[in-house]
Formats: C-alpha cells, structure tokens, sequence
C-alpha cells in the first residue's frame, strides 16, 4: 500500500465529507422533543375551538338585543303581488314576506340555508323555491324538499294600519 492511499484511507475514517458542507453540532442543537411538540399542538388546538365557541357565544349575545325597526313596504303590495323582497337588518341582508293563504304574514331570510342561494316565492307549490337546487321551504320556513337541512332564519313582523314593519330576527 502506498503512502497516500494509507493517507486517503486516514482521512475517510476522520469525518465523513458532507460534515465539512453542514458543521452541524447536534449536543449544541436546541431541539424541540416530541412531547413539546404534542403539547404545544393540543394547547394550540384548545385555544383555537376555544376561541371558536367565544366568537360564537358573543355574536348569540349581542345580536339577542337588537330590535332595529325598518318600515319595508305596504300591506296593499303585499295583498297583490303575494311576496315582497325587502333588506334587514342591514342592505346587505336580503329578505322575503310572503302573506299566506289563510291571512298571516310570514317573513324569512332569503338566503337559503343550504349554499347561500336567493329563495323565491313560488305560489304553485306554495312555499318558498331555491332554483339552485331544487330546495323548497314551506311557509313556516322549513325545508321539505332538495337538499337544504336547516331552516330559514325568521323576520318578525308588525303591521301597523296599512305600513309593515320589520321589528325582529330570530334564528
């Protein structure tokens, strides 16, 4: 064997040669163990459903209070054309009152509760018509037929002489 194949021989033995491109020192390395990991991971996870729920509750509770009043049309319309779109509480809030066959007025959000679509009053199948999806809702705001599952959120009413009123939302 010759010198420098004994001094080749020497150096692989020393340090491997990816040492020299990443002098990394793994017992100076501050490392996160896999117990830190999994704690941090469920605390985090906690404080996020926790923050969830609060988000929640409080919305329940502010809104609860509100009785933001909001004239949105005549009885007359209403008489003759069988629905009237009108917003509450705010613009952006889009909404359906519907006088039903035997009198009462009923008003519902018109978004549908399944993706958001606009509920149109359908009088042939007397209830209020989702043409995304083919949802119906009857006059009490329930699904009973398609796919939405939850009912529409309901818009208290009061009629004074011949003005209506939007006084409320409830669900």
């Amino acid at each position: 064997m010759s010198a420098s194949e004994e001094k080749g021989c020497a150096n692989c033995k020393a340090a491997p040669k990816w040492r020299k491109d990443f002098p990394i020192e793994w017992e100076g390395d501050h490392y996160v163990s896999r117990r830190e990991m999994v704690k941090f991971l469920t605390l985090g996870s906690a404080l996020l459903a926790a923050a969830n729920w609060v988000t929640a509750l409080a919305s329940k509770f502010v809104h609860r209070g509100s009785r933001a009043e909001r004239y949105i049309g005549s009885a007359v319309a209403l008489e003759r054309n069988g629905s009237l779109l009108f917003q509450y509480p705010t613009d952006e809030d889009p909404c359906i009152a519907v006088r039903t066959a035997d009198g009462k007025l009923v008003a519902y959000s018109q978004v549908c509760t399944h993706l958001s679509c606009a509920v149109i009053y359908d009088k042939t199948k007397k209830g209020l018509f989702c043409p995304c999806h083919n949802g119906l809702f009857n006059l009490a705001g329930e699904p009973i037929a398609g796919p939405p599952t939850r009912p529409l959120p309901r818009i208290e009413l009061e009629q004074r002489g011949d003005q209506v009123y939007a006084v409320g939302k409830v669900g």
